[in-house]
């Protein structure tokens, strides 16, 4: 028999659960009760958000929730991130999170406010995309030869937007100059939705971009798509080369994008979240969403995405240093 009495054995079989957090002990209310907030770092219109806006609404379906989207725009996406990275780790608020926020940022900026690996929690990939090299229809610029003869030519006086510092579009502008051997003036902006009035303007010479947000302009002809960044031939720009098709041999990089959570949120909410977003992205009617926005569905859980982060760390620490891109 016990030699403790009864209440103070009952108290110290219940400090474990004192000490736990509070998202913790609520387990036994269903998860989740209320609405989820999904934080898209960038403005409405580019592909993060149209991901977050595409697997959200089935999210919400599936779980029985409003999943509310929030965009948070700012420093290459840092100040979203970091609103997740601080929030309360209680499965009701998310991160659409990019190669940028994720990966690329932590060797591009000289300071961060927040740690992608210490203060995030993997739940799932989502979707990949390519990125274009994308021109007005009038310019005179036909290929993406055209562009680097032109570069070499006038060096320094071209220029590349992308939706801001950090981006992919960012990285593949400075990975595309270090590759070629020339030199092209970068003018960050502050979102996809911001890049397309001036290309189609003549305000930036050329745009280095997430596909999905030029897709309605290069199908209705107001831009040309002078060659895309991935290692083949993108599906939904079958008629467009590769950037390694071109003539710069070695090129490939795609953008992607996926969910993460505070860090310290319950282990059983992370896995609820992922098995509902890999649930969803083996949905044919989703997949096609996604394709239509021009993004490949890549489900990865957890596990598999922190190994996949892991990868591109290294892949684009090694782009950031031999670009010699810094930016405070």
């Amino acid at each position: 028999m016990s030699s403790f009495p009864l209440n103070r054995r009952s108290a110290l079989l219940a400090l474990p659960a004192l000490a736990a957090p509070a998202a913790v002990r609520a387990q036994g209310a269903p998860w989740p009760s209320r609405p989820i907030r999904m934080i898209v770092p960038f403005p409405a219109g580019g592909a993060t958000d149209l991901t977050a806006r595409v697997a959200g609404e089935r999210m919400a379906a599936l779980l029985g929730q409003p999943v509310v989207i929030d965009n948070r725009p700012g420093a290459g996406g840092n100040l979203g991130s970091d609103a997740v990275a601080k929030a309360e780790p209680d499965g009701y608020t998310l991160l659409t999170c990019t190669i940028g926020t994720a990966s690329i940022n932590q060797f591009l900026y000289s300071r961060l406010p927040y740690d992608p690996t210490r203060d995030l929690a993997s739940v799932a990939l989502v979707n990949e995309v390519a990125n274009g090299i994308v021109v007005a229809a009038n310019s005179p610029l036909r290929t993406l030869g055209d562009l680097l003869a032109a570069a070499k030519a006038r060096p320094g006086e071209l220029n590349y937007g992308t939706p801001g510092n950090g981006t992919s579009g960012h990285l593949c502008g400075e990975f595309l100059k270090s590759r070629a051997g020339v030199n092209l003036t970068h003018i960050p902006y502050r979102g996809t939705s911001q890049v397309i009035p001036d290309i189609l303007g003549g305000r930036v010479d050329v745009a280095v971009d997430n596909l999905p947000g030029y897709l309605p302009h290069l199908k209705e002809g107001r831009m040309r798509c002078l060659a895309v960044t991935s290692g083949q031939r993108w599906f939904s720009l079958p008629e467009v080369p590769t950037v390694a098709e071109s003539g710069v041999e070695g090129f490939e990089a795609v953008a992607w994008f996926g969910f993460q959570a505070p860090a310290r949120t319950p282990r059983p909410v992370i896995e609820k979240l992922a098995s509902t977003v890999t649930g969803l992205l083996a949905e044919p009617a989703v997949a096609e969403k996604l394709r239509e926005i021009g993004s490949n569905p890549r489900p990865l859980g957890p596990a598999e995405f922190d190994r996949y982060i892991a990868a591109e760390n290294a892949k684009w620490k090694a782009v950031v240093q031999a670009a010699g891109a810094k930016l405070d």
